[in-house]
């Protein structure tokens, strides 16, 4: 008897049938991984069905991740682990320790039958383009931080409609995908706006940018916050061979340039919060130690995962009426970014 066994009087539908036959040859072990499967043709042929039956049924597997395509030479056994019902593709900009929270958040919430591979393009756009182009049709879902890069939707839109969210940063080409993304020139607008008191403490307020892997949000929020109040300001995008001035109050949007300067500061004997203030983007537990707590701007990335895993589960739910869910989730972003946007104390400005 063969791998596949389909029943003519049976009440299941045949596409069904196939992927049960297989499932169960997985489970006693006539299939293992790297197998190679009966190809389309034969099981058409055998049980008299149409290609597109076939098709339906090898497609379900692949999006589970139990089954892959390899060109040219058919379909082969590439997990033995038949409970997963669904399989999400998580594209990442980077990682870091918030999107790790995200992460952990949002696999937390969906149970043990779905898959999650996360992947990084670090900012890449060829990079981005190939992990899409490799990954496309072999998932459930599709999870995409574009980031700042641009022409994404060129290789976004070859993704299955209904099937991708956009996450962190969205642009206008990407209306049409439901999201969840940070308001970057509200926030960082409102955060500074919050602190207006402290902050006209120092003479300068200088933001450290990169306009390859920031937000331009923050820099437009950060520019509107300091024509609106008057406040003298700088934008540079290295702190390398800069000379550090008292009076000075840096924004910095990184880890590794908040430890940099925070060494520089003990190096060159000024007192943080005296001399130099400093605000940090993004909280984590480190900075709430480190010299006693350092100012952030951050976003509630726990809740953004929570959230996430809801708009998966209402696509679901949903899975014939994506445009019914599309609005669902877009009406839901304007809540998300006032909930998740939050600033910490302003711990390391002068005291009265």
């Amino acid at each position: 008897m063969g791998i596949v066994t389909i029943k003519e009087k049976s009440g299941t539908p045949k596409y069904k049938q196939i992927v049960a036959s297989i499932e169960d040859a997985i489970v006693n072990g006539s299939l293992k991984k790297g197998d190679k499967l009966p190809s389309l043709n034969s099981i058409k042929n055998q049980y008299s069905l149409s290609r597109d039956t076939v098709l339906t049924a090898f497609n379900e597997l692949k999006t589970r991740g139990i089954i892959q395509s390899v060109v040219g030479k058919g379909y082969y056994v590439l997990s033995e682990d038949i409970d997963v019902n669904q399989k999400i593709f998580l594209l990442f900009d980077e990682f870091n320790s918030f999107k790790e929270d995200l992460y952990n958040s949002f696999t937390a919430c969906l149970g043990e039958n779905v898959q999650v591979n996360i992947i990084f393009h670090h900012f890449n756009l060829d990079v981005f383009n190939k992990l899409i182009n490799d990954n496309a049709g072999d998932y459930s879902y599709y999870v995409i931080m574009p980031a700042n890069l641009k022409g994404t939707e060129n290789v976004i839109n070859r993704l299955p409609y209904g099937k991708v969210y956009i996450l962190d940063q969205t642009h206008s080409e990407l209306i049409d995908y439901p999201s969840i993304y940070q308001n970057f020139k509200k926030d960082i607008y409102e955060g500074l706006q919050d602190g207006l008191k402290q902050i006209k403490k120092y003479q300068k307020i200088i933001l450290l940018y990169n306009e390859e892997r920031q937000p331009e949000g923050i820099l437009e929020g950060f520019n509107l916050f300091c024509a609106q109040y008057g406040i003298q300001n700088k934008i540079i995008n290295t702190l390398t061979d800069r000379e550090l001035f008292k009076g000075e109050l840096y924004i910095i949007l990184d880890d590794k340039n908040l430890i940099r300067i925070i060494k520089r500061i003990k190096d060159e004997h000024l007192i943080l919060a005296k001399d130099i203030g400093i605000i940090s983007y993004n909280d984590t537990l480190l900075k709430e130690i480190v010299e006693g707590g350092i100012t952030t701007i951050s976003t509630n990335f726990n809740l953004m995962g929570e959230r996430l895993a809801s708009i998966y589960f209402q696509n679901s739910k949903y899975l014939n009426d994506y445009n019914s869910v599309r609005n669902y989730h877009l009406g839901f972003v304007a809540v998300i970014q006032k909930n998740v946007f939050k600033i910490c104390a302003f711990k390391y400005f002068s005291s009265d």
